[in-house]
């Protein structure tokens, strides 16, 4: 039987790497493994201990080093960058705080759940998979849309009626409105024009 490598091992050589998230392989090359069979096995122990999560299939990170919400969001699901509503909260565009991490992506629309929290997200044209940016958030780097970016994104939900929004919880003083409108006009769509119209009026 194969000898475990130490817990405390495991976590600090995965720690000084600075990966909040990490794949088998990284497992593989952080922890000298020979093959990758062996890291499975090797992770699935350190899951049963307590030691490592699983985000999803294949990506795993330290119980007691979490990444962020953000980094999750990033990393469940490529490509995509934080938006919608998620992006606009953190904004301070709406005052809502929101329980789902909302994200866009050029591929087919998805939802996970990590530790119960729900990470969703919406795909849009792969021409309108532009407007964001990354942005240091809590010691990480994290693609998340431009305040006028993430409101295009989901008024042009709103406009195809898979969202429901409110106009007069939008704090306009963080959105600069030509640039709202070039983002708007990527996604080719009438009623998308006449929402923002309303939100100006």
């Amino acid at each position: 039987m194969k000898k475990k490598i130490s817990p405390i091992l495991v976590q600090n050589k995965i720690k000084k790497t600075g990966l909040k998230l990490f794949s088998v392989l990284d497992y593989q090359k952080i922890l000298g493994v020979k093959n990758y069979s062996s890291a499975r096995s090797s992770i699935s122990h350190y899951i049963k201990l307590g030691i490592i999560q699983k985000a999803r299939k294949g990506l795993y990170f330290l119980t007691d080093n979490p990444p962020s919400e953000f980094e999750i969001a990033n990393k469940l699901y490529q490509p995509s960058y934080i938006s919608f509503e998620t992006a606009l909260s953190f904004y301070g565009i709406i005052p809502e705080t929101i329980f789902e991490i909302i994200s866009a992506t050029p591929k087919i629309t998805r939802v996970f759940a990590v530790n119960n929290l729900k990470f969703s997200y919406k795909k849009i044209k792969k021409d309108c998979f532009v407007g964001y940016q990354p942005k240091k958030i809590r010691n990480a780097i994290i693609l998340i849309a431009e305040p006028e970016k993430a409101l295009a994104d989901l008024l042009y939900f709103v406009a195809l009626g898979k969202r429901d929004f409110s106009y007069e919880r939008v704090n306009l003083k963080k959105i600069k409105k030509q640039k709202l409108m070039n983002y708007a006009k990527g996604f080719k769509n009438k009623k998308t024009f006449e929402l923002i119209k309303n939100i100006y009026a």
